[in-house]
């Protein structure tokens, strides 16, 4: 589909196309809901699932206690997986918050781009598909919404770095790439810099990070450590002269690539790499400093403050010791609002409460429960995992959840008034 068609009205064929895929996707979703604004009769009982299809084929799965309505996006269950564009540390958002975009992967597609980016407009449900491509390595998106891919070209079998707007949903080439691209992808403010993991030996014994300019067309290794094999790299949001950089010390691979463990005793750490020159700052997380951290981190928007989790939420700042910002919580992933007030986590217990918290008052609120299960086979596991964000109007929240049968993507809206709950002194 052409980047054109990612901005016309759906056809009434597509949006019939859309509800017949949604009926048949509809099966199997329960839950409990009250009333709605939506149009759903004032005197359905609180017990029987409230699901309202829009020609979009999102479903309306349920009112939660806490006030938040539950969507979920996609219900063509002919595709095999959908995730929720990677992890939720980043805003996967335009920056006016109208659009949001995630990734579905589709079998069916011919030559090396097997993954489709589809666009969704919030509140419409109205989605696109953006692109294909690649695959999660590599993708990335800016503090202001611009969202980078790869995708395979087969006229001259290369691969390239590609960028969109996603308020204007208009892909472009940015660069050619060269040698493997391994983690997730980081992008400058400014758009000047990209930046990413690597292998670096053939043996998996030596990784690093490539620092890409985009001005000149430059791609370089600026760092290399046995220990970079999963470096979550993620470009400070407001100068840009810093990555943020995750060291699993002690991890080991077979020759052939195999993980044997992930990271050794010690744990895994972070640092500051300097751009474009590649100088380190350690940063006091991890042993001896702090419980082990989980690997999930993300910048507090542009306040130089970082977020990570080891159990419960910490904080950390160059040169300074380490804070813990909650207690009592079982957090992963962690996301952190653009502005840099409030953060959203996915507390691992239960069914998965997705909280919300704000950074100066230390106050906590439920969004939703996600109602995920992640006690399925091993390759499935992370699929499940709610990975949740935020949108820049903290409006609604991102996530993923296999209540439905299969991993998929769904929305929360932010119940009215929460924010400034938790952030009330």
């Amino acid at each position: 589909m052409s980047s054109g068609k990612c901005n016309r009205p759906m056809s009434r064929r597509a949006a019939m196309r859309g509800m017949a895929a949604g009926v048949a996707g509809a099966a199997g979703l329960t839950g409990a809901a009250g009333p709605s604004k939506g149009g759903l009769s004032k005197d359905r009982p609180a017990t029987q699932p409230a699901k309202r299809l829009t020609p979009s084929g999102a479903i309306r799965v349920e009112r939660q206690p806490t006030g938040s309505e539950i969507w979920q996006i996609e219900t063509q269950l002919k595709y095999s997986h959908t995730y929720a564009s990677i992890y939720g540390e980043r805003s996967w958002c335009s920056a006016d918050s109208r659009y949001f975009v995630y990734l579905r992967r589709n079998e069916f597609l011919w030559g090396r781009n097997k993954s489709e980016w589809m666009r969704v407009e919030l509140g419409t449900w109205k989605r696109c598909r953006l692109d294909i491509g690649t695959g999660r390595p590599g993708c990335a998106i800016s503090h202001d919404g611009v969202f980078y891919y790869l995708k395979h070209f087969a006229d001259d079998d290369a691969v390239y770095l590609m960028r969109a707007d996603l308020r204007e949903g208009i892909p472009q080439k940015v660069h050619r790439m060269k040698g493997l691209v391994q983690s997730l992808g980081t992008a400058s403010t400014d758009g000047r810099y990209y930046a990413y993991g690597t292998v670096l030996d053939k043996q998996w014994k030596l990784f690093g990070v490539v620092l890409v300019d985009l001005k000149t067309g430059r791609q370089e290794v600026i760092d290399r450590d046995p220990y970079l094999c999963n470096p979550h790299p993620h470009f400070e949001p407001g100068e840009g002269k810093y990555l943020l950089i995750q060291h699993n010390r002690g991890c080991r691979f077979s020759p052939e690539g195999e993980r044997i463990r992930i990271v050794g005793p010690e744990g895994a750490t972070l640092y500051l790499l300097s751009v474009p020159d590649g100088r380190r700052t350690p940063l006091q997380v991890g042993k001896p400093y702090t419980a082990p951290i989980s690997g999930h981190e993300v910048w507090a928007g542009k306040t130089k403050e970082i977020w990570m989790t080891a159990g419960d939420l910490w904080a950390v700042r160059e040169g300074e010791k380490a804070r813990q910002l909650t207690k009592g919580f079982n957090f992963v992933h962690v996301h952190a609002s653009r502005c840099g007030r409030v953060f959203l986590c996915g507390n691992h217990r239960g069914e998965y409460d997705l909280v919300l918290g704000c950074r100066k008052t230390g106050k906590t609120a439920v969004v939703c429960s996600a109602k995920t299960r992640t006690d399925g086979p091993p390759r499935t596991i992370k699929n499940t995992h709610p990975r949740p964000y935020l949108t820049p109007d903290l409006k609604w929240a991102i996530f993923l959840s296999n209540r439905s049968g299969s991993p998929q993507v769904h929305a929360a809206s932010v119940p009215e008034g929460l924010v400034e709950q938790v952030c009330k002194a």
